[in-house]
């Protein structure tokens, strides 16, 4: 009879030892992806030294690093990324790595130290270069200058064929449409809708983009003799 009843104890501890712990659990996720929220390198930190795993994901399925770079937050991004354990190559749920999101916002240093612990600069689908090539900004040249350095695939192609230059027609900055014609990327691509580069410059309004390609086309065609 005693040893039913020291059993019962026993599982009850065990449930309630378990329940503490998770409860305990709960309350470092909350407080982690809040400290990253934050910029609060010091929680972060704290969380870290108590065995926090720094590759937790959030509820969405986004990294702790990932986030640093999207939501502006320089101290944990330098924090996460100085961290061995810290995983540079961890997607989203949309396949977004933090090199992708580093290369979107102009982070150059931060995209530095991701290439240089091995992150991936070429991958199917959306690819960094198409991030780098989007952001309107003049940061926007030396990143891609940087992905190009490291082999970055000039004519990626997303899920539906646009390439990183068409995405700097639309949206980037002309010094960038400038740098990837004379890197070799090809104005007469099209993608699945059957638009060029130049087209996604007309489409977005943008004439100085529309004049670059077009003049760089214009320079490639064959001179004729007379």
């Amino acid at each position: 009879m005693k040893s039913i009843e020291k059993s019962h104890v026993f599982k009850w501890s065990f449930l309630l030892a378990a329940l503490f712990s998770t409860a305990l659990w709960a309350d470092s996720f909350n407080d982690f992806f809040s400290a990253v929220k934050r910029d609060d390198v010091s929680a972060v930190r704290q969380l870290a030294q108590r065995g926090f795993d720094l590759n937790t994901r959030n509820e969405e399925g986004e990294h702790a690093l990932f986030l640093a770079l999207r939501d502006d937050a320089p101290a944990v991004s330098a924090f996460l990324l100085a961290q061995s354990k810290v995983q540079v190559e961890i997607r989203t749920p949309k396949d977004e790595s933090p090199l992708m999101m580093a290369a979107l916002k102009g982070k150059l240093e931060a995209a530095q130290r991701l290439i240089a612990r091995q992150a991936e600069v070429n991958k199917p689908g959306w690819a960094p270069l198409h991030y780098a090539a989007t952001n309107a900004d003049d940061v926007s040249l030396p990143m891609v200058r940087l992905l190009l350095e490291h082999h970055a695939y000039i004519d990626a192609e997303s899920p539906n064929g646009t390439t990183p230059l068409m995405m700097a027609a639309h949206y980037g900055h002309p010094s960038v449409v400038k740098l990837l014609l004379e890197e070799g990327a090809d104005p007469l691509l099209k993608n699945q809708q059957g638009l060029t580069a130049i087209d996604f410059a007309n489409r977005a309004q943008r004439a100085d983009a529309a004049n670059i390609i077009a003049a760089h086309v214009r320079a490639k065609q064959p001179k004729g003799r007379w």
